[in-house]
């Protein structure tokens, strides 16, 4: 496998957007130490498996969202490798029934070494959220559900199912601990959907930024800043966790600065490639929370 081809996977992998899944996979485990439980070797092949899985998801969206017309045209929305004639619909097919495959071995073997048998459903669910958020017949991408299932997946399911997996029973905490972080990853792609509005329109793709339009979808993001900051106070107010998390407002800051970003853009297509912003706030957030279940 030579330098190109090595580029061509982690150009389609999206690397920078999988720090989504590591904040919600180090809290779970975070939350089951210090709920007295802790199985490292599970909480590896969770890793692992989560990561396959969001890679899979990815690769699914090139896949499907090529075939629909979707990522045609003008949309800069992918990883481009299939406009680019770096990577074929046969080899991205290949790679998801491979990866999927040993994501689903991981995930058995944690069920049957845990005994937490409702992550099986769990895990189903994750499966073909993975698949069929742009995969026919259900497509819920294009329906503008993208952002609920990404944030129940990422959310609950991913830091609630992760405690569980890693203590080997059901931890109350986290459940709580993953309102905030739901909403965050559901921040984060949905602002991603905000430079292919007229795109995504023209093929049928009824995203929330497009049901909105531009430039009222500006609000979108402001709903999502705030919830994710009141989310997080009330998680001090109820006890759920220690004061020391409101040390994360300081992220207001960079809240303001999106916000002045995308209201100063004229061509939003220009804020493709801004986006790290949006995921600063969502891995300094969710940084902070970690390290307040870790140290209080």
């Amino acid at each position: 496998m030579n330098k190109e081809t090595v580029n061509a996977w982690v150009q389609a992998s999206r690397v920078p957007f999988f720090v989504a899944t590591l904040i919600p996979l180090v809290l779970g485990g975070v939350t089951a130490y210090k709920d007295g439980s802790w199985n490292p070797l599970r909480w590896l092949a969770v890793l692992f498996a989560c990561f396959l899985v969001h890679l899979c998801t990815n690769l699914a969206n090139d896949y499907f969202d090529h075939l629909s017309g979707a990522d045609a045209g003008e949309s800069i929305g992918g990883s481009r490798v299939i406009q680019e004639g770096k990577i074929s619909l046969g080899q991205l097919r290949t790679a998801m029934a491979v990866f999927y495959g040993i994501a689903l071995a991981c995930g058995v073997w944690v069920v049957w070494d845990s005994q937490v048998l409702w992550l099986i459903p769990l895990i189903l669910f994750s499966f073909l959220s993975s698949l069929f958020y742009t995969a026919p017949p259900i497509r819920y991408g294009y329906l503008g559900l993208g952002e609920l299932f990404v944030g129940i997946n990422m959310g609950p399911v991913m830091v609630a199912g992760t405690a569980a997996a890693v203590a080997g029973h059901f931890v109350p905490r986290a459940l709580w601990l993953s309102v905030p972080i739901g909403l965050m990853v559901a921040m984060i792609l949905y602002y991603q959907s905000l430079p292919d509005i007229k795109e995504d329109r023209a093929v049928g793709k009824r995203t929330v930024a497009v049901r909105l339009g531009q430039p009222a979808a500006i609000w979108g993001m402001r709903f999502f800043v705030t919830a994710t900051l009141l989310s997080v106070l009330a998680l001090v107010l109820f006890g759920q966790i220690r004061p020391p998390v409101l040390i994360s407002f300081v992220a207001v800051i960079l809240a303001v600065r999106i916000d002045k970003m995308i209201a100063s853009t004229e061509d939003w297509k220009d804020l493709h490639d801004r986006g790290g912003i949006v995921r600063m706030f969502y891995l300094g957030v969710g940084l902070i929370m970690i390290l307040t279940v870790a140290w209080f």
